[in-house]
């Protein structure tokens, strides 16, 4: 009989899937100072949420850095996304792309810093 994956278990690894295996150590730290932060970051987006069939893991990305760029505020979950774009199959030119059309809707203030914190990442996968 095969045994039932937990929400987390579940959560934990499409999360591996999109940023790789160093957000285990990442999110280690968070569960140090908030485990209920950090179980409820990995449980409801990414084992609720991201599991839905209609979107591909890309599509979701996708919209994620567009979400995080219009908010302009979120650099640091912007660069994780970025990152996680780029794993599940997007391409410099579509996160550029992406931001650009940003622009439209969050200005310009909000796609520089999307750019910069693009630019940072790409510069570290050379």
């Amino acid at each position: 009989m095969q045994e039932k994956i937990s929400r987390y278990e579940d959560g934990l690894a499409r999360m591996q899937a999109i940023f790789g295996p160093g957000v285990v150590s990442e999110l280690s730290r968070l569960a140090e100072t908030s485990p209920d932060v950090a179980r409820r970051l990995v449980e409801f987006p990414f084992a609720d949420i991201y599991a839905r069939p209609v979107l591909d893991l890309k599509t979701r990305e996708m919209l994620t850095v567009a979400a995080l760029t219009v908010l302009g505020y979120p650099q640091g979950e912007l660069n994780q996304h970025i990152r996680g774009a780029l794993n599940v199959g997007c391409t410099r030119e579509e996160i550029l792309e992406i931001i650009l059309q940003m622009a439209v809707y969050a200005g310009f203030p909000a796609a520089l810093e999307a750019v910069k914190t693009a630019a940072s990442v790409f510069a570290e996968q050379q």
